[in-house]
């Protein structure tokens, strides 16, 4: 593609030659490594590298092009050198423009907790609805017709578009993406064209990244204000902690708004009856009551499956399809999911909770089905926000009856200093640093009646230590554990 075309009415600027502006750019890349004959480069500044030290590498490895912000100082440079505001959106539109298409529908979801389930439940919903859908997100991309490859919550943006670039071409259609709080401030979704965007909830959490809540709620803000299009629909539970925020931006930008839970107008909570394994719903929507046999165990999942159903409904599912779909969800990857139970009937489970609200969440609804003890192993990871550990520790001893701190993934922090930062808010319980010992001793206690939930990592497959990801899995760990002491069960999955 031209760079004139590739750069047209974007907020930039660029004073060259005209004959430069008939440049062909083959790929864009803010990774001075992956520069090739043809890229466009995008020196950006990160937090611990100024991407315009590597402009003149780039140059001569063959980017035919710079972007870069308007105070970038970068050396002389024989290319066109495009300056932006904003560089790191004009990346992502840029990206978008050379990825070209994407599926025809796609949908958001921001917030602390339940992104990944939703963006789950959604490709579910459209599946049931006759389309060809994905989820993007924390489990990576997955489809309707069983593609699967890794990811992060919110790819880089010339990652993101390339993905959506290659759904389109294999024919699918719908899909909902993750918006985390660090995309969306780092601009990775701009360029996504959207229907409709939702919020879950937030509590505290990356208070590493942002500097307050405050600031952490603005970036998630970001997907409504500035993301989802003229037209477009918010969705959210209007009895949620700063779902007014959502509105007043809805209000302002003239956006559709469509409101789920007990005060929702749209897709409205009536009851909900504890069955077993599953949750009964009575859902009013569309002038019609829905009777929902919802196969997930929760209360934060009944939210989670109806903030799903309305983005599916503000994408073009009718309600009577929707709705009756919850009754067929299957729980995302490692979210409250049952791997195995003891030879004396303990439950075991595993679950993504690495922040408080997420814990207090997981603890509470495993709580009914704990005739025994409920015991939980959990940890904090490094190089994270500090000020969760202590209270991730309180909520474990306050919702269990037996605590176990171990170790999550420590990165470059020594181990024993976060295990102790959930100790001394963790009075009477266990530690045991190695997270396979903790879990082996945790499976050897378990008694009839108990219910184990090993909590922090869920589907996650290594543990970051340093700078070496090794090889772990809670499943494996899990399993390895009851082969000793108890005899295996089919793998289900509750939420």
């Amino acid at each position: 593609m031209q760079l004139e075309n590739i750069i047209a009415d974007l907020p930039v600027s660029l004073t060259v030659p005209n004959e430069a502006r008939a440049l062909e750019v083959a790929s864009i890349t803010a990774d001075s490594r992956k520069v090739a004959p043809g890229t466009l480069f995008a020196a950006l500044r990160g937090v611990k590298v100024d991407g315009a030290a590597f402009a003149a590498s780039a140059v001569a490895a063959g980017a035919v092009a710079v972007l870069a912000g308007q105070d970038a100082e970068l050396p002389p440079l024989d290319v066109p050198v495009i300056r932006a505001d904003d560089p790191r959106r004009a990346l992502a539109l840029i990206a978008a423009r050379l990825a070209g298409a994407q599926p025809e529908t796609l949908v958001a979801v921001t917030g602390t907790a339940g992104k990944t389930s939703v963006a789950v439940f959604v490709r579910q919903i459209f599946d049931a609805a006759g389309h060809h859908a994905a989820s993007i997100g924390t489990i990576g991309t997955v489809t309707s017709r069983g593609a699967h490859y890794g990811g992060l919550t919110t790819p880089d943006p010339v990652s993101l578009h390339a993905t959506l670039r290659d759904l389109a071409r294999d024919g699918v259609t719908h899909a909902a993406l993750e918006a985390s709080s660090h995309g969306l401030d780092q601009r990775r979704l701009d360029g996504v064209t959207l229907k409709a965007a939702a919020f879950t909830n937030l509590g505290r959490d990356h208070l590493d990244y942002h500097p307050t809540v405050e600031d952490y709620l603005q970036a998630k803000l970001r997907l409504f204000d500035t993301l989802l299009g003229e037209g477009g629909t918010a969705v959210y539970d209007p009895g949620e902690t700063y779902a007014d925020r959502i509105a007043e931006i809805a209000k302002r930008r003239g956006l559709k708004t469509l409101t789920v839970g007990e005060t929702g107008e749209d897709l409205k909570l009536v009851s909900v009856t504890i069955e077993g394994f599953h949750q009964r719903l009575v859902i009013e929507a569309a002038g019609r009551r829905f009777d929902v046999d919802l196969p997930l165990v929760g209360r934060f999942q009944v939210s989670n499956a109806l903030i799903a159903a309305g983005l599916a409904i503000a994408a073009g599912v009718a309600a009577d399809v929707a709705v009756p779909a919850l009754s067929r969800l299957e729980g995302a990857p490692g979210r409250l999911e049952r791997v195995g139970a003891s030879d004396k009937g303990a439950l075991v489970f595993v679950d993504y909770a690495h922040k408080p609200d997420a814990l207090d969440n997981a603890l509470g609804a495993l709580r009914p089905y704990a005739s025994g003890r409920l015991i939980v192993v959990v940890g904090c990871g490094g190089d994270r926000d500090k000020g969760k550990r202590p209270i991730m520790g309180e909520i474990a001893t306050k919702r269990a009856d037996v605590v176990i701190i171990t170790d999550d993934n420590p990165r470059s922090e020594n181990p024993a200093e976060i295990r102790m930062a959930m100790m001394n808010a963790a009075p009477g319980a266990m530690e045991i640093g190695d997270r396979g010992i903790a879990i082996h001793a945790a499976v050897e206690m378990l008694e009839a009646g108990d219910v184990l939930c090993i909590a922090g990592k869920g589907h996650e497959t290594g543990q970051i230590v340093g700078d070496t990801v090794l090889p772990f899995s809670d499943h494996e760990a899990v399993l390895a554990a009851l082969a000793d002491f108890s005899r295996k069960v089919p793998k289900e999955t509750l939420g």
